[in-house]
């Protein structure tokens, strides 16, 4: 059994797992774009398949240079375009040959758009059989809001997010970037790679049905454990961890400071290193359980110590210490660190405009798979029909 398609017009992918693996992506803006943006990462030959009028939402949202979408070229690199009306018998017949020859469709709209078309899960898995389904929607496929519109802001408000994110007693924020989607495309490419391994398995596809919603409680890790077991509602706590002390944000002479000792072993070294015998000796603060009792105690006799020298000092003398510690970075500060240029997290696009855009990298590092610094740039809209449709006629 034939397991990849190979493609041989398509622009040269970088090398990975997924060469040879053909994904329609229907989806726009971020959660969809994101998953498989991650897959075209990975070697896949994404096309996109867009409305004919403006194409996907993403490309009228800014930043912008001389006219193009930066914000869809972010989430959209390395992938191919081609308009099509799914409401035109002509575009239709292009489109059915699409899914003749794919391994995957990504959607995400909401759920009825794609069955009103005709290519709803019960439409195409009978007509293709090895087609993978995925669509990531605001409250999935089933349940009474199923048909309910969701922004990524909606689902953080209603998944509980929001609730612990921020100080206590202020105005509600949202987390800093879009979890919503984020966590969505995220948990739509991680179901599809097993949906295609799977496949490769039994030889039989699926459905892959991911909700925003889902996804948001999925990811409250212990907040959901601390009602279910303990009966307390979360709620925000600043800089600092629910459950571990001293694990959070600590003012120094110049700025702020992350400490994170995790364990018993961590704080002894932290006390050793800020010059705090007493602390290491303090009974009540001998046990993870007894140091959060007083954490606003603790907290004040680490800052003593920390408002009498600058952030740097600090992470010198505890991080040689051997205990987890950092600055808290702007978004210029943390591009700048060594680590990001070492690990090839900002990689350069060509932006089809003369010159090049720098982009979050791929973090997936895979011994076997190279990582190059440049990337392939996102499609014009329908920039690729010539290139699809002489693919699809050679099937």
């Amino acid at each position: 059994m034939n397991q990849k398609l190979q493609n041989p017009t398509a622009p040269t992918p970088a090398r990975g797992p997924l060469s040879g693996i053909v994904v329609l992506d229907l989806s726009r803006i971020l959660a969809g774009p994101y998953c498989t943006l991650l897959m075209a990462e990975m070697g896949a030959d994404v096309i996109k398949v867009e409305p004919p009028k403006g194409g996907d939402d993403a490309r009228a949202y800014g930043p912008f240079i001389e006219g193009r979408s930066t914000y869809f070229a972010s989430v959209n690199r390395g992938k191919r375009s081609i308009a099509l009306d799914l409401k035109s018998e002509a575009d239709r017949a292009i489109f059915d040959k699409l899914l003749a020859r794919a391994d995957v469709l990504v959607e995400n709209f909401r759920p009825g758009t794609m069955e009103k078309l005709g290519y709803g899960w019960e439409h195409v898995h009978p007509k293709y059989p090895r087609l993978i389904y995925a669509a990531a929607s605001g409250f999935g496929h089933t349940g009474p809001n199923s048909k309910d519109p969701a922004y990524d802001m909606v689902v953080q408000g209603m998944g509980g997010i929001m609730s612990v994110t921020g100080y206590p007693g202020v105005p509600p924020a949202r987390v800093g970037m879009s979890i919503g989607d984020m966590g969505a495309g995220l948990y739509t490419a991680v179901a599809v790679n097993a949906a295609l391994v799977h496949r490769m398995a039994t030889g039989e596809a699926t459905k892959v049905d991911i909700a925003m919603f889902d996804c948001q409680i999925a990811l409250l890790e212990n907040a959901v454990m601390r009602y279910t077991v303990e009966k307390e509602i979360p709620g925000p706590l600043g800089a600092r961890h629910p459950t571990i002390t001293p694990f959070e944000a600590f003012n120094t002479a110049d700025g702020y400071l992350i400490i994170a000792a995790g364990n018993d072993s961590l704080f002894l070294k932290m006390c050793e290193a800020l010059g705090l015998p007493e602390m290491a000796a303090n009974p009540e603060y001998k046990s993870n359980a007894l140091r959060l009792k007083h954490q606003a105690r603790m907290k004040a006799e680490i800052e003593d110590v920390l408002k009498t020298n600058t952030t740097a000092h600090w992470i010198a003398v505890i991080g040689n210490a051997g205990v987890p510690c950092g600055p808290i970075n702007n978004i210029e500060q943390a591009l700048a660190h060594p680590q990001i240029a070492a690990r090839n997290m900002i990689v350069t696009v060509p932006d089809r405009a003369g010159g090049t855009l720098k982009l979050a990298g791929n973090p997936i590092k895979m011994s076997a798979f190279s990582d190059p610094a440049t990337r392939e740039p996102a499609p014009d809209l329908d920039g690729d029909r010539a290139s699809i449709l002489s693919w699809v006629e050679t099937a």
